[in-house]
């Protein structure tokens, strides 16, 4: 990945427009990984010490760590004892799609507990001095959706801005929303009780899931995942990104459509042995922004396997190389 970095800096600006992928076999590979790399709905942070730790879908939320950002090896699960309101939402019960982050002197995190299929879901949070394994302390129930409800509590992901904390979220359904975080208690917050929406597929597939938010350059730029995961070498999944004005919207693509309308401007898809890639999160690393994503193996029968990207952004938007 240094390798292809430097490489990249070499290029002109202006040049980088044409990085931007307009087929499939333009994008990059992922950035070489070794050693634990099967994973799913990946979210990792640099910590103090400069360890990567990584928590993923699975069990009581799976972990991985590396020193160096190549070699990764298996770690505990996140909780020693899986907190019991968990079997409300999960006959397994197992959690989903955590995000961690690091505020206010402690590591959050973030994760969603449901069935497959399903919008009777919730949105939990825990609290780490530390970040690793068995160390969290799980604070309860942020966020859920039911049957009867038009959107779906999976998927979340902190943005904290000029002191103001938002969690987005959602998959399928009605799309993407977003709510309005008390920063004393990471739950919402009690005087803005809004469920505001960011990004929808009202004709076709509703397949819009797992956002995630960073500003960059003035813009607030709101990643997704599209389309189908999960099955494999059959998987669709890809990420797009748009982005706006104000963290809560509305988001357009490069194009200026906006992303309540089916818009978004791909990021990553399908290419070569590449399949699926999605379920992504972005690390603010030493050397860039750095994606971080599952995607599924062609050449090991569909495995889930960890995908790391740097993203310029010299064009105004994200390019993964």
């Amino acid at each position: 990945m240094s390798r292809r970095r430097t490489a990249l800096l070499a290029i002109p600006a202006a040049a980088l427009l044409a990085l931007v992928p307009t087929t499939a076999s333009a994008y990059p590979g992922p950035g070489r990984v070794t050693g634990s790399v099967v994973t799913h709905d990946p979210t990792m942070i640099r910590t103090a010490s400069g360890q990567y730790q990584l928590y993923a879908t699975g069990g009581g939320i799976s972990s991985k760590t590396s020193s160096d950002r190549t070699a990764f090896a298996a770690g505990a699960d996140a909780f020693g004892t899986r907190p019991s309101w968990w079997s409300r939402y999960s006959s397994v019960p197992e959690a989903w799609a955590p995000d961690i982050s690091y505020h206010g002197g402690k590591y959050l995190m973030y994760y969603s507990v449901s069935k497959f299929g399903t919008n009777t879901s919730a949105i939990g949070l825990a609290g780490s001095a530390t970040g690793q394994p068995g160390s969290w302390s799980d604070y309860g129930i942020v966020y859920t959706s039911s049957s009867s409800s038009d959107y779906n509590a999976i998927d979340p992901n902190l943005f904290v801005d000029d002191g103001r904390w938002w969690l987005s979220f959602g998959s399928w359904w009605t799309g993407v929303k977003m709510i309005r975080i008390d920063p004393s208690t990471g739950k919402q917050h009690a005087s803005d009780t809004a469920r505001r929406s960011l990004a929808s597929r009202p004709s076709g597939t509703k397949a819009v899931e797992a956002p995630y938010i960073v500003k960059r350059n003035g813009y607030y730029y709101l990643f997704a995942s599209y389309d189908t995961c999960c099955a494999g070498t059959g998987s669709t999944y890809k990420i797009k990104v748009g982005r706006a004005t104000s963290v809560t919207g509305p988001y357009y693509d490069r194009n200026g459509v906006s992303m309540m309308n089916n818009g978004g401007t791909p990021v990553l898809e399908s290419h070569g042995s590449v399949i699926g890639p999605g379920g992504q999160s972005i690390l603010k690393d030493v050397d860039g922004d750095l994606l971080v994503y599952h995607y599924y193996d062609a050449n090991d029968n569909g495995t889930p396997k960890l995908g790391l990207n740097l993203l310029d952004w010299s064009s105004g938007w994200p390019v993964a190389y």
